[in-house]
């Protein structure tokens, strides 16, 4: 036969016949990518023709055909035929001239390591694996700090077994592999003593909503197993593509500090070679990667995507005695890649239940079914189809019943865990992490499972009502006046990367901070004087690994507003600043001692006036701190500001000077600054107003709430509150026609165009430049503005 061992650096992409897909792909990086400055431990495969000589040389194919052949007859079970299988392999003898090829090979490596007998880790790797529609995520084993050829030997006949593993079985019966066909390489490279530092599972696209221009980095202390395995919450990275040419930005969109309540090492003792230890409360707080090792790994996601012209998952880990980072695997992403971009299905809940449990979302579908709580394999077979699979975590075993749920809920586990990853796979709405699901959900209870508001999924008592409804992206008109969206929050704003919108018309600063920073900036600015005990305890654990308190703040929202930003790159952004009530701001953590009572905080202390107050005048320095960081260290040039709630001009000048103070100056480095039109006199002296910003963003609820004299929040006055009362269209096509003649831009921001197509045609007819509607409004509108653009009026 031919030479039975072949180094990484012999073989490439076009090898996955003779060494797996895994093998293949680590070989094509040695060669290719090496050069490019990504880094990949040395090592050895052997070929598919050893497998088969191994099979030939102990009569095993024979067996192998003859329990497949019962099982697939329903003469045996899947466990059976599975264990039966392994045993053949667990017992065989290795052919010599495999067994000392792969012993040389081994001498050498440990040479090149410059160890007597170096540690490696050993890898399966099928011919029938890591291609562009089948990941066969875990399907076989791998074998972390195996050191001595004995156990060398031992490791690799036990990767030959595990090509017949229960999970590994039904995963190619249901992709329809041939069982006999399928061969397994054997990888032997080199360990990473990532035990001593950290590792993780790397996506150079966004592996929920499919968004290109994304590196998802997960990482978690000690080797990378856990990670992969879905054993621990890891920290989670995401870094915007598009920006990492210019080694002067730092584009680091999201950072998530993880549980990381374990970590895998080396074992000191006794035949398993690792075991799994509690973290220390440091590790467990703080950042496994600093910014330029996510930076580095981002980096490296683009090289090796753009070399193989396809969205990758890799897997990568740190040397904890050299500080060096590698990459120990890639293989092209399966799910996002090959799902259809012109269309997109949204869920809406309508009604739903008491909210039981929360963790990160999978997947994009709402499901209510009963639940089947599980805790160990050995129960599986209880499980009943079309429930809701509930458990602690999953691996490869628990494919064959992934298959049969309606949803799988999870206490443990990542995005890049294999429940995720599995879920993705079989399109399954998943939560994973959640911490608490099998002890709050029991057996046989009705919930919902929303994967559709977001990152966060939930799970709700009872069934919840929700419609769905698919988007048809080539059935959108093209229109001259730009339909832009209204967002704020971080965790959903990916969802909508596939609508053609013209940019953001309005980023709620406001809602980042609620939902993404939760503290009130003065009690961080004021921190050390803070006489809430409670807060400042909270406060204190939120900030841990920041360089200040108010600089948590900063990166905090930077980074929230970063990821809307993203979403709809290089077109504009326009973030609000901050526009709380002053009883909103008093609920955020620490708050309550900085805030007035006021008896109608509508039209109290709110909006511009804030800004330039010694009460809050260090607060509004740290939101515009934040815009410069989003602007000027991360990169995003197409965020624009505005100003709510400016009452006057003479408070417009005192805004634009505390701006400029903070290194927000109008006009400078193309920063646009737009003020909101909510109150009559924006629209009285709309021309003097439009001398100091370059635009008008009509806020139609406001505005009508303070034209008509009705509380919009009344029950009693609902009727009175109409947005089409004339008075209030006056005032709309008024500032349209005064900006206009002014040079200045007008936008709206509102629920109006989106209820009511006629409304979006006047706004049409009035010229005006933009109009701003929920993402799940911007079909209609987009069409209501077509129609009216065409001459066409709604009854049409």
């Amino acid at each position: 036969m031919t030479n039975p061992v072949l180094w990484f650096e012999e073989v490439g992409r076009d090898d996955v016949e003779t060494v797996g897909g895994k093998n293949a792909s680590l070989g094509e990086m040695v060669s290719n990518l090496a050069s490019r400055g990504v880094p990949v431990p040395p090592g050895f495969a052997t070929t598919s023709d050893a497998y088969r000589r191994f099979v030939e040389f102990n009569g095993l194919d024979q067996e192998i055909e003859r329990r497949l052949a019962d099982y697939q007859d329903g003469k045996a079970s899947l466990a059976e035929t599975g264990s039966a299988i392994r045993g053949a392999f667990l017992a065989a003898d290795w052919p010599e001239e495999i067994a000392d090829a792969i012993c040389g090979a081994y001498e050498e490596l440990s040479k090149r390591m410059g160890q007597r007998s170096g540690d490696v880790a050993v890898r399966s790797s099928a011919t029938a694996e890591d291609l562009p529609d089948a990941s066969f995520a875990g399907q076989q084993e791998t074998f972390l700090n195996i050191r001595g050829t004995r156990k060398l030997l031992a490791a690799c006949r036990r990767c030959y077994a595990s090509l017949f593993t229960d999970r590994a079985i039904s995963y190619r019966e249901t992709k329809g592999f041939d069982h006999l066909k399928v061969a397994l390489s054997i990888g032997v490279q080199q360990m990473v003593r990532s035990d001593l530092a950290g590792a993780g599972v790397m996506f150079s696209i966004d592996p929920e909503t499919g968004f290109d221009k994304l590196v998802v980095v997960d990482a978690s202390w000690g080797l990378g197993e856990t990670v992969v395995q879905g054993a621990v919450d890891p920290d989670a990275y995401q870094v915007f593509k598009p920006l990492l040419e210019n080694h002067d930005l730092s584009p680091i969109i999201h950072k998530g500090r993880g549980s990381k309540l374990e970590k895998m090492i080396y074992a000191r003792e006794g035949e398993n070679p690792t075991r799994v230890v509690p973290t220390s409360r440091a590790e467990q707080l703080s950042f496994v990667l600093t910014d330029n090792e996510i930076l580095k790994l981002a980096r490296w996601a683009v090289e090796i995507e753009s070399h193989y012209g396809c969205p990758m998952d890799m897997e990568w880990a740190k040397d904890g005695r050299t500080g060096e980072m590698f990459i120990v695997q890639a293989r092209p992403e399966t799910v996002q890649s090959q799902r259809d971009t012109g269309s997109f299905k949204q869920y809406r809940i309508t009604e739903k239940g008491r909210q039981l449990t929360t963790g990160l979302a999978i997947g994009n579908k709402v499901v209510s079914a009963p639940v089947c709580l599980i805790r160990d394999p050995a129960d599986i077979e209880r499980f009943v189809e079309g429930s809701v699979l509930v458990t602690e975590t999953t691996d490869p075993d628990w494919v064959p019943i992934m298959k049969r749920a309606a949803a799988v809920v999870t206490d443990r586990g990542g995005r890049t865990s294999h429940a995720a990853i599995v879920s993705r796979e079989l399109g399954l709405p998943a939560i994973v992490g959640t911490g608490d699901a099998t002890e709050v959900l029991h057996d046989e209870q009705d919930i919902t499972v929303s994967c559709a508001e977001g990152e966060d999924g939930f799970v709700y008592e009872g069934d919840a009502e929700f419609e769905e409804e698919t988007l048809n992206f080539a059935d959108i008109p093209q229109t001259r006046t730009k339909v832009m969206l209204n967002l704020a929050n971080p965790a959903a704003a990916m969802r909508w990367w596939q609508l053609p919108a013209d940019g953001v018309g309005l980023a709620r600063m406001e809602f980042v901070i609620s939902n993404h920073v939760k503290v009130h900036p003065m009690a961080l600015v004021e921190f050390d004087t803070l006489e809430d005990e409670a807060a400042k305890r909270e406060i204190a654990k939120m900030t841990r690994g920041y360089e200040s308190k108010p600089q948590y703040f900063v990166q905090q929202l930077a980074r929230g507003l970063a990821r809307i930003a993203a979403t709809v790159y290089p077109n504009p952004v326009i973030v609000r600043m901050s526009d709380f009530k002053t009883n909103e701001y008093a609920n955020l953590l620490g708050g309550s001692g900085f805030e007035p009572e006021e008896a109608n905080p509508m039209i109290g202390f709110r909006g511009a006036s804030r800004y330039y107050s010694p009460n809050y005048a260090p607060g509004f320095a740290l939101e515009c701190q934040a815009i410069r960081r989003l602007r000027d260290e991360m990169g995003f040039k197409n965020i624009l500001v505005m100003i709510p709630f400016c009452r006057s001009t003479k408070e417009a000048d005192k805004v634009l000077e505390v701006m400029a103070e903070n290194g927000l100056n109008r006009g400078e480095d193309g920063l646009e600054v737009y003020v909101m039109c909510e109150l009559p006199s924006n629209v009285v002296r709309a021309k003097a107003f439009a001398e100091r910003f370059d635009g008008f963003s009509i806020g139609s609820n406001d505005l009508t709430q303070l034209t008509l004299g009705v509380d919009r929040d009344s029950e009693d006055l609902i009727e009175l509150f109409d947005e089409q009362d004339p008075a209030v269209k006056w005032m709309i096509s008024t500032v349209i026609a005064s900006a206009h003649e002014a040079g200045a831009k007008v936008g709206l921001c509102g629920q109006a165009p989106s209820d009511h197509p006629e409304f979006a045609d006047f706004l049409v007819e009035c010229g005006i430049d933009s109009i701003s509607v929920t993402p799940d409004s911007f079909m209609s509108v987009k069409q209501h503005v077509a129609d009216a653009e065409a001459g066409k009026t709604p009854s049409d």
